[in-house]
């Protein structure tokens, strides 16, 4: 009897790992074990870029946005999967960032690019993260998490032991844990590769390393001044030195362009596209969406309401209408007096009982809840929801008059989000000069007006931070 059990859960676990699904990594050429295939990888993609394109501002630079793309749609031809349609676009953030989605989209902060110092090492972060894609990397992790689980019950049922199961989450979770150092110097490996097939010096993968890493230390000492805790670039380029020796092998091992060849370092197109680029707080920023996006700049909030229709801005509330006028969502403000769910707020707060089609909601780091009441003695259903935003509590309410009706009042309640609007002023520009032999960065920093540590800012525009001065005849950059 009991080798019957023991056979049966043999059998079990066996089906178990093999559930997980195989399927072989384009870019490492050994199988993964994954849940996802690509067609599921590439629509999970495609959602997620359309949630940040709806939700995001993009920068809106025509020649540098193409600039990027044809860097990356170079890299992407001669990567482990020229055959996905990848997309690149630049976030309309002064964040030192540049990140992947499954699928091929890739997407680089606009104060990423401002740190860079020629076409190379722009290429150099676009391939790192073209290597996310080709490698698979959000789907290993998916399916570390979920393998993780599986092989843990399996754990349970072959040996009958919690103690073990428990042995097997830890291990588990330092594995996919550990998959964010491993993956990333992954990443650096086929990115250097695809650097060498462009004829880039691969080496420009460690230059941008450098740069990173002295915004690294700059923020270390800002935060250090200011009692808080500095922020950092994600992946490798937080967690490796500059002589790490692991990534100088991997880079090694891409390919030693010839001597007499230039590397593709660009830097005379690199200055053209990036000559007035916005630098810090873009006051000009572009909401997705603005054409039908309502913003309230002092609550700092925004949605969008559908075309034709107004918002008006009441004594206390905002009304949002259609053209006709025939119904209007109402959005009033409250405080919070002690935490609930939202569910409850509605029925303890607002005295709102059964409701339906009732769902909770949760967006753009909000909670709420949302439902039709049933309309009594003639009047009409409303469609009806709540939205917490720190101590805020955001009330919404419209008549239902018709399907399209509610379908609109989504439109506008699944949509709001808080809005990082900046306030008015005049944006700062990244413009080149050529050095002389008086320049110096404490001088175009007072010129500039910049500020106590405009200076060091300029040093680590250019690459010259802790304590580099401009070498005479050569292009720098300065903010205007």
């Amino acid at each position: 009897m009991k080798c019957l059990q023991v056979c049966a859960l043999s059998l079990v676990l066996i089906s178990t790992i093999a559930s997980l699904g195989c399927a072989v990594n384009p870019a490492t050429g050994t199988p993964d074990f994954v849940f996802m295939s690509e067609e599921s990888e590439i629509k999970k993609g495609r959602e997620l870029h359309e949630k940040i394109i709806a939700s995001t501002p993009i920068y809106q630079d025509e020649s540098l946005n193409q600039y990027v793309n044809e860097i990356g749609q170079k890299l992407a031809k001669l990567s482990d999967r020229p055959d996905l349609a990848y997309t690149f676009t630049i976030i309309d953030s002064p964040d030192i960032n540049a990140f992947a989605l499954p699928g091929g989209y890739i997407y680089i902060n606009r104060g990423l690019i401002g740190y860079l110092n020629n076409e190379a090492q722009l290429a150099a972060v676009i391939a790192h993260e073209i290597a996310h894609v080709t490698a698979r990397h959000t789907v290993r992790q998916d399916a570390a998490r979920k393998g993780a689980s599986a092989v843990s019950v399996a754990t349970v049922l072959t040996t009958g032991s919690i103690v073990a199961a428990d042995a097997a989450d830890l291990w588990a979770s330092a594995a996919v844990s550990g998959y964010g150092r491993d993956m990333e110097l992954e990443a650096d490996s086929y990115g250097a590769q695809y650097l060498y097939r462009a004829k880039y010096d691969p080496n420009a993968m460690i230059d941008v390393i450098g740069v990173l890493k002295d915004q690294e230390r700059y923020a270390r000492f800002r935060a250090k001044e200011a009692g808080q805790k500095p922020k950092s670039y994600h992946g490798v380029f937080s967690t490796h030195p500059r002589n790490d020796q692991r990534l100088q092998e991997v880079i090694a091992t891409a390919g030693t362009l010839p001597k007499d060849a230039d590397g593709q370092i660009n830097s005379v197109a690199f200055r053209q596209a990036t000559n007035g680029m916005v630098v810090g707080i873009n006051y000009d920023m572009a909401m997705p969406g603005q054409e039908n996006r309502y913003i309230h700049r002092k609550l700092g909030f925004t949605f969008v309401h559908p075309a034709g229709w107004q918002v008006e801005n009441q004594r206390s509330s905002l009304v949002a209408l259609p053209a006709d006028k025939h119904t209007q969502l109402t959005l009033g403000i409250a405080l919070l007096k002690v935490p609930m769910e939202p569910s409850a707020y509605l029925r303890d707060e607002l005295n709102i009982g059964l409701l339906g089609q009732s769902e909770p909601l949760s967006q753009f780091g909000l909670l709420g809840h949302t439902g039709i009441t049933q309309g009594k003695d003639g009047q009409p259903s409303q469609r009806v929801a709540v939205l917490f935003q720190g101590n805020r509590a955001y009330q919404f309410a419209g008549v239902v008059t018709s399907a399209q009706d509610d379908t609109d009042f989504m439109t506008i309640i699944q949509s709001f989000q808080p809005a990082r609007v900046p306030p008015k002023g005049t944006s700062k520009r990244l413009r080149y000069v050529l050095a002389n032999a008086n320049t110096s960065y404490e001088a175009l920093a007072n010129h500039g007006r910049l500020g106590a540590n405009g200076a060091d800012q300029l040093r680590l525009l250019n690459g010259d931070y802790p304590r580099g001065e401009p070498t005479p005849g050569e292009w720098i950059k300065i903010v205007e």
